[in-house]
């Protein structure tokens, strides 16, 4: 039987519980910037908005692209931006598909409820640029966000969501009705009808197509619960779900695969 949580704030921290993580970040942008430097086709800096961060980047695959992969960063909704994931993109660049990887206004400069929509226009306006079908990622918060873009009260136009095949949700937050009880919320100011809104588990999926939770079976017990949680509730509303607990990575080593095109991770995506 499952434990109450008596303290939400720890059962979301996840750089607190990963030896060496406060230097993660300078590791994924040195990470990033190399890989940007090697090569590799991109457009950078595409705009879909007026905002600075209504931005995002295109990583071109060798020959045409079999369609267009989308990876949403994650941060809690208040931190990092595309410039940190571009190396990410080379598992799936590698198996032929182009990627974009967007940029979104953070809290508490705009509500998630925001960059849910920012996050709908950027891929309507990539789509535009890449023909085929469409794969959608995101890892923590761009779980959340990946997720919303098929549920019932999606923002993306009909075309777009008729090329969408499959969603792939990485650590995903999918109930943020318990983060109002956290120190987070004095940035991200959800309130009641906002944290149901945004809560993914309250929604329907708009489309049957699969759908994949993923997450380290060696993260905090709540991102574990709420990725079962999540596969649970779509799976008895006509949607093909999967939720792969995936060894003992933790919240960060999850995603290193990515960058492998031989991955289950990648194959779970593109194949």
């Amino acid at each position: 039987m499952l434990k109450p949580i008596k303290d939400w704030d720890d059962a979301f921290a996840n750089m607190a519980h990963v030896a060496g993580s406060e230097e993660l970040p300078r590791l994924w942008s040195d990470s990033a910037a190399a890989y940007r430097a090697s090569g590799v086709k991109i457009d950078q800096g595409i705009a879909y908005g007026s905002h600075p961060r209504e931005r995002f980047d295109l990583v071109w695959p060798e020959g045409t692209p079999k369609g267009l992969v989308v990876f949403i960063h994650g941060g809690f909704w208040m931190r990092l931006d595309k410039s940190y994931w571009t190396d990410f993109a080379e598992g799936a660049r590698t198996n032929g598909w182009a990627i974009c990887l967007p940029s979104y206004t953070l809290a508490p400069d705009v509500r998630i409820s925001q960059m849910t929509s920012q996050i709908a226009a950027a891929i309507d306006v990539a789509a535009s640029m890449v023909t085929g079908p469409l794969r959608i990622t995101g890892h923590s918060a761009g779980g959340h966000l990946a997720t919303r873009m098929i549920c019932d009260d999606t923002l993306l136009s009909k075309t777009v969501l008729g090329r969408i095949e499959t969603v792939q949700s990485i650590s995903g937050l999918h109930d943020l009705r318990p983060l109002m009880q956290t120190k987070l919320n004095d940035i991200l100011h959800l309130d009641e009808n906002e944290a149901k809104l945004e809560s993914c588990v309250l929604h329907r999926p708009i489309l049957s197509i699969p759908y994949t939770c993923w997450v380290g079976g060696g993260e905090r017990p709540e991102f574990i619960r709420q990725s079962e949680v999540m596969a649970q509730m779509w799976d008895g509303l006509d949607t093909r779900t999967r939720c792969v607990v995936d060894g003992q990575y933790n919240h960060f080593t999850v995603i290193e695969a990515l960058r492998d095109p031989d991955s289950e991770i990648v194959s779970n995506l593109v194949d």
